[in-house]
């Protein structure tokens, strides 16, 4: 018996071989240079006080929200709120 089609022996697992990696592909990858990034003095600085800058009104608006919420006596206007739902339902 003769068997002429050798060429299907590698066509078994195409995929075997292209997923396998060659050593210098490997050695490669292991030496490949990560993305840096260096943040600025002057950005920190600039970050850390906007963060923090907060008016007197606002801070005092918040804390007569926290002492409305902690007594009971903040109610929310359902309508309002039902309003400003509407479009994001349509």
């Amino acid at each position: 018996m003769k068997i002429n089609e050798n060429g299907r022996i590698g066509a078994v697992n195409p995929y075997k071989k292209a997923g396998e990696a060659t050593p210098a592909q490997a050695a490669g990858k292991k030496g490949k240079v990560k993305d840096q990034v260096e943040i600025s003095a002057e950005a920190k600085e600039l970050l850390g006080a906007s963060g923090s800058a907060r008016t007197e009104e606002q801070s005092l608006r918040i804390e007569s929200l926290k002492n409305s919420v902690s007594s009971g006596t903040y109610h929310v206007d359902a309508k309002k709120i039902a309003e400003k739902l509407l479009p994001y339902l349509k």
